[in-house]
């Protein structure tokens, strides 16, 4: 009895006296705040870091260059932007301290409308209701007009229903203000959509050289991914082409060399155990964390890690 209790105590203290490390994450309910939750609990297993997950409205690039957090979930491209002071960051300048991590998952993510709608294609969203702005998450506009632009639409095509952010959408959508819905597959929103509007359906993307140039135009790094008829992805009924680009992780130059090492070694070595907490993960290849990304220097932790691991040469 003694030694249970000794070893209790012991893990508690241990627990206790772990590093804590912030990692931002879009809003609850969003994909990457899903699997914000996933790495955080692989990285208590793994690293012996305590990960605590922050919800933001926004991207989370600004808590990570001013070290209110330690990591940032992202995409590839928006990334990309903020670092080079491009894009969306257009005229923020280029921000010298921002690194990079690893890659993670490819975001595959699609136009949901409902299962009944007599909406067949993208091109048919023409004088339809869609979501714009995102004031506060200008990233996932940017997705939506790439969507339109691969169909050769774009706003004045649609009529736009403001709203600040991708959760906020996903809500407009559920409640008949708008007729499509955007959002990575496997998102808890895209469930609770399914359900409360009997089925959803994606709307496949044309994969031909010119659609995909256009849509590539504003997604840099985007590429087209086959997604088959899977249980645990609503609105796929058959092999449907949609558009991917990678999750990453961003740092900061300034946070240590050794949180970031232990970091990305936890991920590399705990798939099985993030595809336990949020099955998106099966898509996980380790191998391919080192993967570069545009503009953006890999962080010393994450490049000392990946050279022992013979992903770096």
């Amino acid at each position: 009895m003694f030694r249970l209790i000794g070893a209790a105590c012991f893990a508690v203290a241990a627990a206790a006296q772990a590093q804590t490390i912030g990692i931002v994450t879009t809003p609850a309910g969003s994909f990457s705040n899903s699997a914000g939750q996933a790495m955080a609990k692989v990285l208590v297993e793994k690293a012996k870091l305590r990960a605590v997950v922050q919800a933001q409205a926004s991207t989370g690039f600004e808590e990570v260059e001013t070290g209110a957090a330690d990591f940032s979930v992202s995409n590839s491209f928006d990334g990309t932007f903020y670092a080079g002071g491009t894009g969306d960051y257009q005229g923020q300048g280029a921000k010298s301290a921002i690194r990079y991590a690893g890659a993670l998952i490819p975001y595959r993510v699609a136009m949901h409308v409902r299962a009944d709608s007599p909406i067949k294609s993208i091109a048919e969203l023409k004088g339809k209701r869609v979501s714009s702005d995102f004031n506060a998450q200008k990233t996932i506009g940017r997705i939506i007009e790439a969507h339109l632009a691969n169909a050769g639409l774009g706003w004045n095509d649609v009529i736009r229903v403001p709203t600040p952010n991708v959760v906020r959408q996903a809500e407009d959508f559920m409640s008949g203000k708008t007729d499509v819905m955007f959002f990575a597959l496997g998102s808890a929103a895209i469930k609770q959509a399914n359900a409360s509007v009997g089925g959803v359906r994606v709307l496949e993307v044309d994969t031909s050289p010119q659609a995909m140039k256009r849509s590539e135009a504003l997604l840099p790094g985007a590429y087209v991914i086959e997604v088959r008829p899977n249980p645990g992805v609503e609105g796929v009924s058959k092999p449907t082409h949609l558009i991917a680009f990678d999750m990453v992780l961003i740092t900061n130059a300034k946070v240590k060399d050794d949180v970031v090492y232990r970091t990305v070694k936890g991920l590399h070595d705990g798939k099985q155990d993030l595809a336990a907490t949020f099955p998106p993960f099966a898509l996980f290849d380790p191998q391919n964390m080192a993967k570069p990304l545009q503009g953006v220097p890999f962080h010393a932790g994450a490049e000392k890690y990946y050279r022992e691991a013979g992903l770096l040469k």
